[in-house]
């Protein structure tokens, strides 16, 4: 996927991260690595993340082949 059109959007909402998945390749990654019984989420398949943990999700989406704007 090129720039323009990432698999993947983070947002930063103070507290939480707003992780939007774009393809469908994104919304498979979520699927499995996520899933939406995984604590509280709203908006699935947008994914609510906490801080302490946007960092080790977004290195596992590129380390993936998946990317993140």
């Amino acid at each position: 996927m090129s720039r323009s059109n990432p698999d993947f959007t983070i947002q930063n909402e103070g507290s939480i991260f707003l992780l939007q998945p774009h393809s469908f390749a994104a919304r498979a990654w979520v699927d499995k690595h996520i899933g939406q019984g995984n604590g509280y989420q709203p908006y699935w398949p947008t994914v609510l993340v906490e801080h302490r943990y946007v960092v080790d999700i977004v290195d596992g989406i590129q380390v993936d082949g998946l990317t993140v704007a």
